[in-house]
């Protein structure tokens, strides 16, 4: 699989390992940054990975900055992202069955580095279930496109029929 890496300097550690994890895994690895410790903006690195992400040059991405929070709100910026912040291995399969998320986020301070591992291991095994996750997921793609939410969903009445949407 082909997996874009982006981390500030308060994750660069934990992307590091991660990063020879994933190669020895025999994975494709783009590392966006020099993850080499020193002061750097994680909006850039959460653009790069993101870009690569939605342009197809990685089939997912992971981000790792101090808390996760600061990449995961950069990389939601870009079109087709849908990019989650997990502290543990439920939350990534989740965000993964449920979201369709195709970028994870982490924090580099709080987690383990082994942690870290095992949680990107769990998410890049989990497959997206489909069914009416899909018809979220396509709501979160009509917010994203500036429709409100029901315009994602084919058996949705139309605004006429249904007053929530007529109003909005």
């Amino acid at each position: 699989m082909k997996i874009a890496v982006g981390a500030d300097h308060r994750g660069a550690e934990a992307a590091r390992e991660l990063i020879s994890h994933l190669n020895a895994a025999g994975h494709e690895v783009t590392t966006f940054g020099q993850c080499d410790g020193n002061s750097c903006d994680y909006p850039d690195l959460a653009y790069e990975v993101a870009i690569a992400v939605r342009d197809a040059a990685a089939d997912r991405g992971v981000l790792v900055c101090g808390t996760g929070i600061g990449m995961c709100i950069a990389a939601n910026k870009i079109q087709s992202v849908r990019a989650a912040l997990v502290h543990d291995q439920f939350t990534a399969e989740a965000s993964r069955r449920h979201n369709d998320a195709n970028i994870l986020c982490m924090s580099g301070d709080m987690m383990a580095r082994d942690e870290i591992i095992r949680i990107v291991d769990a998410w890049l095994a989990t497959e997206f279930e489909g069914g009416r996750h899909q018809r979220r997921v396509n709501k979160i793609a009509a917010i994203e496109n500036g429709s409100h939410p029901a315009d994602g969903d084919d058996t949705d009445p139309a605004p006429a029929d249904n007053p929530e949407r007529a109003t909005a």
